[in-house]
């Protein structure tokens, strides 16, 4: 029987692999840079190195949280020095021994090691590297897990400063329990000196396969696609788009192609692998078991409600023996008393419903200039054009990514914009829609669009805004409408468009 050694390499040789694909373990060179990673990693760069404030990363457990902090450290700029805490449970004392020690000022053994004198030895520590032009940064890995009284002192340690910066820059990363911690009314002092929050979303369904074939090429994959898309399909749907998951569950379908003799990962690969692990499949939307069983509760105090309703509206007098109804009354029972108004001539259905599209928002026909890879349904014979759709303006998508192809390419790298949304060159019409609304909501001559080829294909992107730096991005992200904020849009700085 061959050795677990011998099985890997024989496993690596069958696909022409160098090394595992998709192993756990955070590795700098398996960083994925899509779905807004990169974004989101030269965000946290400019936040270090110019802010002077507490920064924060919160994602679900295994959206990448760890190798975003291990990447963050190599690509910090020269003057700064990290100091990386992977293990959040230690109570203030042994916090300040750790940073001590980090810092090589360390009492020596015997000398008091109270709480006092290891915090003047690290402010000395501080002192010292600032003025050899260095800046320490403290980054605290599942910073949700630390006691109350350690995060009282990461405030107490924010508070170091020389005449004019801050000695020590902090970035906490942790779960959503973070965010629920920091809203407590204890840590409100601690919360207001956080001046950046990010968040680690998993992926979209539509970033599992460019992700998969990523780390596959990563590993030293030279050859077409080993996923099928209907593996990809399956992994995307039992991995929640969380990261962890898509490794663990990938790197057990390719062991299930491997063993049958396969070059290529099918479906029902992809199921064996999740058949294989004790993973459950996420509900849909973030739903935990915890609010599904709150949803639960709220469907069954409505039900029970609108049946004493109904019994108290049964034993309400016929109408004869009550007094004259109010204006009130009669504009809510009037509806019931009116025969249904025929319905609307049916429109065509697109093929897909965008997700945050409201439900007053009128439908909107492909545009018709979008290239081939842009799918058209033949027309219904039988459904008419709706009466009451305007034709889509001249002006709307085609002419904005050419209006915006000259600010794209000329803008300065060190410029800053917020990408709104970005979608599947397929969904078009979506994004027409989409730039329709954002017309009418935002300074239309803010507005731009942009056409990304990606490995997983051709991407449409809507952006807005054009800021001399990232903090003046932030500030207008924080202004923009609940309909545009609930895609989680993002301040990017011009760099990232013209990085490979």
């Amino acid at each position: 029987m061959p050795t677990p050694d011998a099985t890997t390499d024989m496993y690596l040789e069958h696909f022409g692999l160098r090394e595992s694909p998709f192993r756990i373990t955070p590795h700098a060179d398996f960083f994925f840079g899509g779905a807004n990673r990169r974004a989101l990693l030269d965000a946290l760069v400019y936040a270090l190195g110019r802010e002077e404030g507490l920064v924060k990363v919160s994602g679900e457990v295994g959206t990448g949280k760890t190798m975003l902090a291990r990447v963050l450290i190599e690509h910090l700029p020269d003057h700064l020095r990290a100091i990386y805490l992977a293990d959040p449970l230690m109570n203030r004392g042994e916090l300040l021994a750790v940073l001590a020690d980090e810092l090589g000022c360390a009492p020596a053994t015997g000398s008091d090691g109270s709480a006092h004198r290891l915090l003047r030895a690290v402010q000395e520590a501080l002192v010292a590297e600032f003025a050899a032009g260095r800046q320490i940064v403290l980054l605290i890995d599942e910073a949700h897990a630390m006691p109350a009284e350690t995060l009282e002192q990461i405030r107490l340690l924010s508070n170091l400063e020389s005449e004019r910066y801050k000695l020590i820059k902090i970035a906490l990363f942790g779960q959503p329990e973070l965010d629920d911690l920091l809203a407590r009314t204890d840590m409100r002092q601690l919360k207001d000196r956080i001046t950046q929050h990010f968040r680690l979303d998993p992926l979209q369904p539509d970033d599992v396969g460019t992700y998969i074939d990523f780390r596959m090429r990563a590993a030293g994959y030279r050859g077409p696609n080993v996923f099928e898309a209907a593996s990809v399909t399956r992994i995307a749907r039992d991995s929640g788009g969380l990261t962890r998951r898509i490794n663990i569950l990938a790197d057990k379908a390719l062991l299930a192609a491997f063993a049958r003799g396969a070059h290529g990962v099918t479906a029902a690969d992809a199921t064996r692998a999740f058949a294989d692990t004790e993973l459950r499949v996420p509900a849909p939307g973030g739903v935990t078991p915890t609010r599904l069983a709150l949803a639960v509760a709220a469907s069954v105090v409505l039900l029970a409600a609108g049946f004493l309703l109904g019994r108290s509206i049964d034993r309400v007098p016929p109408e004869t023996d009550t007094p004259a109804a109010t204006a009130s009354d009669t504009t809510a029972v009037a509806p019931a008393a009116r025969p249904p108004e025929p319905p609307p001539a049916a429109a065509p259905a697109p093929e897909q419903a965008p997700p945050a599209a409201p439900a007053d928002e009128p439908s909107v026909q492909p545009v018709a200039a979008m290239p081939d890879t842009i799918a058209s349904a033949p027309p219904a014979a039988a459904a008419p054009e709706p009466a009451a759709e305007p034709p889509a303006p001249a002006d709307d998508l085609m002419s904005l990514l050419a209006s915006s192809k000259s600010w794209t390419t000329s803008a300065p790298d060190d410029r800053w914009f917020i990408q709104l949304m970005s979608a599947p060159v397929a969904q078009g019409a979506q994004v027409e829609r989409y730039v329709r609304r954002a017309r009418r909501t935002l300074d239309a001559q803010q507005l731009r669009a942009y056409r990304a080829d990606t490995a997983g294909g051709t991407k449409l992107a809507v952006i807005y805004g054009d800021f001399p730096d990232q903090r003046t991005a932030q500030q207008a992200l924080a202004t923009l409408p609940d309909w545009i904020a609930t895609a989680r849009p993002i301040a990017r700085p011009v760099s990232s468009l013209r990085q490979p």
